[in-house]
This record gives structure tokens, sequence and C-alpha cells, in this order.
């Protein structure tokens, strides 16, 4: 029996990916992932065999892994960022539990974007944060504004993954929008963009500019909390060490 292997492989370089990612990948015979991503990888992998679907290709993607690792082939199955984290790794196993035939399945997580992109905006999710995606493609927008108020009036920082795309151009200035219902216009924010990859840039904003501000799909989206701020151009949202050291 073969093995089907879901990797989160991070941004795409190798500098950026696990060990275990790695492995994983050096020890595959297919890779298989969403176009965009193969094609950051192929460089790295040149004799590895590639299957690849394009977005909305999920399903047919999971399952030719599934029959393919079934065969007794060992498949690496790619997700950006970490497997779990609005990756393949719940298909895969809700897929799996339908067949009764099946391969080893192991999840192999990687650094998601909310990870990287803090890393390069300084320490912006220090403390209690809440990720939430933008992309109203598999959840309803007045869920999605739920989300986004229960968050806000909680206090959390938030990462906010999917802030636009081609079709959606205005996912990001909707959800300042709710989000200024309760917070500050001045509330700390940040982007960070290609993450790890050629181009990549962060800037450190407040919640007002930050509605006025065009993202893409490679764009990830920081907001503070009321403890947020602004530290020699860097963000960062204090767990409250200095606090505790001074007392306070």
């Amino acid at each position: 029996m073969g093995k089907l292997s879901v990797v989160g492989i991070g941004p795409g370089d190798l500098q950026s990916m696990t060990g275990r990612a790695s492995r994983a990948l050096e020890e595959a015979e297919l890779i298989a992932g969403y176009t965009v991503y193969i094609d950051l990888l192929r460089p790295y992998f040149p004799e590895k065999e590639f299957y690849s679907t394009g977005m909305t290709g999920e399903l047919a993607r999971c399952r030719y892994c599934l029959e393919r690792a079934a065969e007794g082939r060992k498949v690496a199955l790619v997700c950006s960022g970490d497997a779990g984290i609005y990756g393949m790794a719940g298909l895969v196993l809700e897929l799996a539990e339908q067949e009764s035939s099946l391969p080893e399945i192991e999840i192999v997580p990687g650094v998601t974007a909310a990870s990287s992109g803090a890393a390069l905006l300084g320490a912006p999710l220090g403390h209690d944060f809440c990720v939430i995606s933008l992309s109203d493609r598999l959840t309803d927008w007045n869920q999605i504004e739920k989300r986004l108020r229960c968050a806000a009036e909680g206090d959390f920082a938030l990462c906010l993954y999917n802030p636009a795309s081609r079709a959606r151009r205005d996912c990001l200035a909707r959800a300042c929008a709710v989000l200024l219902e309760s917070k500050d216009p001045q509330t700390v924010c940040g982007i960070a963009r290609n993450i790890g990859r050629q181009g990549e840039s962060f800037r450190v904003l407040s919640l007002a500019e930050l509605q006025k501000t065009e993202a893409d799909m490679f764009t990830t989206v920081f907001v503070g909390s009321s403890r947020s701020r602004k530290c020699g151009g860097r963000m960062v949202t204090p767990r409250g060490y200095r606090m505790l050291e001074e007392g306070l």
C-alpha cells in the first residue's frame, strides 16, 4: 500500500519549509497541488512527477491523490502554509472516510501565513488572536461579518486571510467597515505581501488607512487589539510582561 502525505510547504521556498516537509517531498514519487504552488516547487524537484489543478479543483485533486496512493505510490499533496489551516488535510480525511481501501495518510504541518507574516511585521500576534478568511466562496459573507464583529468586540488581534481576489476587490474595505463599528480608527494594523517570495514587503498603518488600501490574494492582513502599538517601525501586540514586571 502506498502513502499520501498532505504537506504544508509554508511560503513555498525551501528555506522557509520545515525539515519534515522537505523530506516528505524528497520521498514522494508524485507531487500534486494547486498550479501556483506546483510552479513554485518545480525548480527544486525537477526529477519528480507533478500533477496540478487550478482554483476550484480541490475535490478532483484530493481524489486523484488518494487513488494514486491506493495504487501503491508515494504521493505528496502540497498546500501553501499549513496543511490543516485552510489547506487540504480536512478534505482528504473526509474523502478517505468514504473509501474501502485506504493508503497510509500523513499530515505534515507547515508555517502558515499568520506566523510568517507576523515575523515579517514584528510581533502582531503576541497575545490572543483570531484568524479569519475574508473569502466568501465557501462561507457566507454574513457569517464572516458576524465573526469579525465578535473578534472586534472581544478585542482580539486579527489575522485576515484572502483579503481580495480578481472577483472580490472590496472585501478588505467591507471588513474594515465592520471592525470600525467598535475599533478605534487609529488601531495599529499591518500588511505583509509575497511572504517568503520575490517582492516580499510589509507596511504598518492605521485601521482607517487600511480601509483605503488595496490588497490581493498574496496579501495577509493584521489588525491589532487595543494594546497593539508601533515599535521602531514594526507592529507589536504586547502580552503584558512589562506590565507584570512594573506591577501595573
